[in-house]
């Protein structure tokens, strides 16, 4: 079966003769004598199934050991198939194990084809919920109702995973800074669930372009009646986050009237609803982000300091896609891949000289303008590869990308085109002056579809 099991017993006879019938059968064996060693096997690499003895040396009768074990291996990798197995088992040892994560149990001295077929059972099914789980959670990312894992390949966003692993599960306040578009937001969320609130609400507002009197509302909630289209009364967001995070985007913005309120509930969690007298408290981590320098917008009179020290506990900086240049070309992969679900195009990939193209744009809009060219794209193509004139780029790219092609790449650009423009492989052979035998030999050198 190929798979890897992991056999934990303190009997070198035992290890032995279950090694060799084990190997006999396909499967790839490591084996341990302790509990200690167990623990250590599968943190260094998690095998497709444990076959564990209950007893060890220190107590060779009650099980504990081994039950104690389970526990280890299950806090480890709590989906990791264990099948146990003792000699001095019981019912109650046997229903205690299963109940605590085992998935089976195999008395001693054992009958060699029922071993067997538990093992190469369990084997299968863990295999089968793992496909299953990695399917449906590419699936997710694909449909975007799950947000991607941060890609990281360039050195500037490593040491930015770093140390977002350090401050995620801490309560401090997080201020996340970085141009429009390089996913700020991705990272308050990735913070949050990195968090011990991880299982509690996640809400976000974005502070830009709303009026004090709305922002108001929309951070503390209102009564009926608070003003004039206040029908209903209304709970906010720092309500709505209570127990979990609070992310604030576009906090920069935010009226200076407003700030000494929100610096208040941030120090002391207490707050009104408008048009209330009656003090609320909501236990809220925030996160903030802005595009702006607040420390300019202090000098200037427009930011308070006293909050800009209080969001800014720990501040992030997100590098703009034009310093992380090693991640464009995974990230539009990811990209491709959602799109082309989404709309139901036979996408596999770029070609080469979309690639570089990718690679050779400036990307002003970041992340974000990345996601819409490759959206264009994919929505654009005529073949399965996303072809350098599908993804639309604005032309202060076009000197680089023309920089990056061989003359074969171009040749064959050239060729694409004059099909695109004539639809006829005669009429753009006599466009480019070629014959129409030199043109379907390069068409077919480049593996150009006539049209």
């Amino acid at each position: 079966m190929n798979a890897r099991i992991l056999l934990a017993d303190d009997q070198p006879d035992i290890r032995e003769s279950l090694r060799l019938l084990l190997k006999s059968e396909g499967f790839k064996v490591d084996t341990v004598a302790t509990p200690a060693a167990a623990v250590a096997a599968v943190e260094a690499l998690p095998p497709d199934l444990v076959l564990m003895d209950m007893n060890y040396a220190q107590d060779t009768t009650s099980g504990q050991e081994g039950l104690q074990l389970l526990d280890h291996l299950r806090a480890l990798e709590p989906e990791l198939p264990v099948v146990v197995m003792t000699a001095w088992g019981s019912v109650e040892l046997a229903v205690e194990a299963m109940k605590r994560g085992a998935r089976d149990f195999v008395p001693k001295p054992w009958e060699n084809t029922k071993l067997l077929a538990t093992l190469r059972s369990q084997v299968e099914l863990g295999q089968a919920l793992r496909r299953g789980r990695r399917l449906e959670a590419e699936n997710r990312v694909l449909r975007g109702d799950e947000l991607p894992l941060i890609v990281a390949e360039s050195r500037p966003m490593q040491a930015l995973v770093a140390l977002m692993a350090r401050i995620g599960p801490s309560e401090a306040s997080v201020l996340i800074t970085g141009e429009n578009g390089t996913g700020k937001s991705l990272l308050a969320r990735t913070l949050h669930v990195a968090s011990l609130r991880s299982g509690q609400p996640f809400i976000t507002l974005n502070a830009g372009g709303l009026s004090e009197g709305v922002l108001e509302s929309e951070l503390f909630g209102h009564t009926k009646g608070a003003f004039t289209d206040a029908k209903d009364a209304r709970v906010g967001r720092f309500e709505l986050a209570d127990g979990g995070t609070l992310f604030l985007d576009e906090i920069g913005n935010a009226p200076m009237s407003l700030q000494a309120k929100l610096l208040r509930v941030l120090e002391t969690g207490e707050f009104e609803r408008v048009g209330s007298s009656r003090t609320l408290r909501a236990d809220v981590r925030v996160i903030s982000a802005t595009n702006s320098n607040l420390e300019n917008e202090v000098q200037a009179g427009r930011f308070r300091q006293d909050l800009r020290f209080r969001l800014n506990t720990l501040e992030l900086h997100v590098p703009p896609l034009r310093e992380r240049i090693e991640d464009i070309l995974p990230l539009a992969d990811i990209f491709l891949s959602r799109h082309a679900w989404r709309y139901r195009r036979p996408l596999v990939g770029f070609e080469p000289a979309s690639r570089r193209m990718l690679e050779a744009h400036p990307w002003p809009g970041n992340v974000r303008e990345l996601d819409h060219a490759v959206e264009r794209a994919a929505l654009m193509a005529n073949s399965n590869r996303v072809e350098p004139s599908d993804l639309l780029l604005a032309p202060r790219s076009a000197s680089k990308y023309l920089e990056a092609l061989s003359l074969e790449e171009m040749e064959a650009q050239l060729i694409r085109k004059a099909l695109a423009c004539y639809r006829s492989a005669t009429a753009a052979s006599e466009a480019l002056g070629l014959s129409r035998s030199a043109i379907y030999r390069r068409m077919q050198k480049y593996g150009i579809e006539a049209p």
